[in-house]
């Protein structure tokens, strides 16, 4: 039991490198791309993103964990949201439960402040993906959706989603153009140039306000890894 506790402590600290080591290169990064998406809301207030990721195992859930901690860090009331409905991970790297979230409040089983989880991080809440639903596009598509912007967007200053990738299913689509702002990662030596460009294609064809890449895990010549954000 011992051995599984300290594996759970060691993964967190691994995937939230803003909070675990923060003089860290990549920690840095993380902070240099919010300033970006700072500049990028001169003329529109930017209070709901998506991030997501053209194929699996890009870091896209990574990501997202910690720019939510990055904004958190500067002041923002912020709220983390595993929109990820068919292969939740949020529940792991914040190690809470998954009994309650997402898929509860759009099913009116419980209210937004009911599922929320504090985390230990000054205010950074997050909303797990909940019980796995049968049809997730669906939900992310529906009326009780669009309340569910209006709660959230009245409780917190930014609400971050992290959503399945974009060539798996529709998922990412259908939020991504009912947010203010699309955040496409990509991994080094693994993402495919084909893919993410389709996944570009067809972010924009939902008319998803793409923001911006990060470049991930592309290493240095001294093995740190950086992210890298850069205009679509």
């Amino acid at each position: 039991m011992a051995g599984k506790a300290k594996k759970n402590i060691d993964g967190k600290k691994r995937n939230l490198i803003v909070q675990y080591n923060p003089k860290s290169v990549a920690a840095e990064q993380y902070r240099t791309i919010r300033t970006n998406i700072q500049f990028s809301a001169i003329e529109h207030d930017i209070r709901t993103i998506t991030v997501t990721s053209s194929s699996p195992g890009e870091g896209k859930s990574t990501t997202a964990a910690n720019l939510a901690i990055v904004f958190a860090q500067q002041g923002k009331r912020v709220l983390l949201v595993d929109a990820d409905m068919r292969k939740p991970t949020m529940h792991f790297t914040f190690n809470i439960l998954n009994t309650t979230g997402l898929t509860s409040v759009l099913t009116r089983q419980s209210t937004l402040e009911q599922a929320v989880n504090k985390t230990d991080i000054e205010k950074l809440d997050v909303l797990s993906s909940g019980p796995i639903p049968p049809n997730p596009s669906e939900l992310l598509s529906s009326r009780v959706m669009k309340r569910f912007f209006d709660s959230a967007q009245n409780l917190y200053d930014l609400i971050i989603f992290d959503t399945p990738p974009v060539l798996a299913v529709t998922d990412a689509q259908v939020l991504s153009h009912q947010c203010d702002g699309t955040i496409l990662v990509v991994r080094s030596r693994i993402a495919d140039k084909d893919k993410v460009l389709k996944a570009k294609d067809l972010m924009t064809t939902a008319k998803a306000k793409i923001l911006g890449v990060i470049l991930n895990d592309k290493k240095m010549q001294s093995n740190d890894e950086y992210y890298y954000y850069g205009n679509s």
